[in-house]
C-alpha cells in the first residue's frame, strides 16, 4: 500500500486539538499496522512557528507558498476564524491544494475557510454546534448538519467541534485500512470507535437571550423561570394582552421562531439542567418542566438534543 500524505493546514491561532488529535489517530494507525501507511505534515501560512489559541507553538513542515501532493487535506479551525476574512492568496492556494487531493475537509471552524473556496457548495457538511447556524447563513448553498459529529459527501470530509476531528480521523482510517485497524486505534487512544449520539448533546445554545420588544422579553423570562406552567399560545397571548393571532405573528417576527417552538426549547433546556442533577429522574423532570409525560419529554429531547433523556443523564449527571 502506497504511503498516504495527510496534510493539516493550521491557520494562525489554531485550536491545537484540531491538529494534534487527528495526527495522533493517524500516527497510531501506523503503529498498529507496523508500517508507514500515513505520512503526516502540518502546513502554515508563513515560515516559522504557528502560535495556537492556547499559546503553544507548532512548527510547520511547509507553507502555503509551496504545493504538495497530499492524499488528504484537512483545514483545522481557530476560535476567531469565523470572524476573519481570509486573504485571496490563501483561498486560491487552498482551492488548488484541495483539488489536487483525493479527499479534503475541515475540523471545527475550519469549515468557514474551506467554504470560502467554493468547494463545499451543494455539499453536506458539519462544524462546531456553536457556529453551525452562522455557517449556514453565510454559505446558504451548504447543507449544514448541526448534530453530526462528522459528515462524508463525495470527496469532502468535515468534522464538528475540536475532538470530533478524532472521530473523523478514525472514520478515515476505517476507509483506508478497515474496521479492525480502526477499532484497535480507537481502543489504544481510549476513545469510542463510534461515539454515541451527536454533538447537540454537548451544545449550550439552548434558549438564547430574550429577543423582541420588552413585553415579549419579559414573557420569555417568565416561561424560562416557570417551565411547568401552562404555556399554550392563547395563554401567552393573554399574558401580554394581545389576540392569539397577532401575538403569534409578532412573536415569530421578532423572536425568529414560533411561540410553541420557543416554549418547547425552553422546557428542554430546563430539563437538561435537572437531568444533570443527582436526583434528576426523567419521569419527575418531565412533570417539573411542563411535559405531559416522560414520552413527550423523550421525543422533544431527541429532537433538540439528539439523545434520549436517560442517555443524557447517564453521560452528564453530576454525582
Amino acid at each position: 500500500m502506497a504511503t498516504k500524505t495527510i496534510a493539516l493546514f493550521a491557520p494562525p491561532g489554531v485550536q491545537l486539538t484540531d491538529v494534534s488529535g487527528p495526527l495522533d489517530v493517524f500516527a497510531e494507525a501506523n503503529a498498529q499496522t507496523g508500517r508507514d501507511v500515513y505520512r503526516l505534515e502540518v502546513i502554515g501560512t508563513v515560515p516559522g512557528p504557528i502560535r495556537s489559541s492556547s499559546g503553544v507553538r507548532l512548527l510547520a513542515d511547509r507553507t502555503i507558498g509551496t504545493s504538495g501532493s497530499s492524499h488528504t487535506l484537512l483545514v483545522a479551525g481557530a476560535p476567531n476564524l469565523p470572524d476573519l476574512k481570509p486573504a485571496a492568496g490563501l483561498v486560491d492556494w487552498l482551492r488548488a491544494e484541495a483539488k489536487r487531493s483525493r479527499r479534503y475537509g475541515s475540523v471545527c471552524s475550519g469549515a468557514f475557510l474551506l467554504a470560502a473556496t467554493g468547494l463545499l457548495a451543494e455539499r453536506r457538511v458539519t462544524t462546531h454546534w456553536a457556529v453551525a447556524d452562522r455557517l449556514a447563513r453565510e454559505y446558504p448553498t451548504l447543507a449544514v448538519e448541526k448534530d453530526a459529529l462528522y459528515v462524508r459527501d463525495g470527496p469532502v470530509r468535515t468534522a464538528a467541534g475540536v475532538t470530533a476531528g478524532m472521530d473523523l480521523s478514525i472514520a478515515l482510517v476505517e476507509e483506508d485500512l478497515g474496521k479492525d485497524v480502526a477499532m484497535r486505534v480507537a481502543a489504544q487512544l481510549v476513545m469510542f470507535f463510534r461515539r454515541p449520539g451527536g454533538q447537540l448533546q454537548f451544545s449550550r445554545d439552548g434558549v438564547t437571550a430574550p429577543a423582541g420588544r420588552s413585553a415579549l422579553q419579559e414573557l420569555q423570562r417568565y416561561v424560562a423561570a416557570h417551565p411547568a406552567e401552562g404555556h399554550a399560545v392563547p395563554q401567552l397571548a393573554a399574558r401580554v394582552g394581545l389576540s392569539t393571532r397577532h401575538f403569534a405573528r409578532l412573536f415569530a417576527s421578532e423572536v425568529g421562531v414560533t411561540p410553541a417552538t420557543w416554549v418547547e426549547v425552553a422546557r428542554v433546556e430546563a430539563a437538561r439542567g435537572m437531568l444533570e442533577a443527582a436526583d434528576g429522574v426523567p419521569k419527575v423532570v418531565a412533570q417539573r418542566c411542563g411535559f405531559a409525560d416522560v414520552d413527550v419529554l423523550r421525543r422533544a429531547f431527541q429532537r433538540h438534543v439528539g439523545v434520549t433523556p436517560a442517555e443524557y443523564r447517564r453521560r452528564f449527571r453530576r454525582e
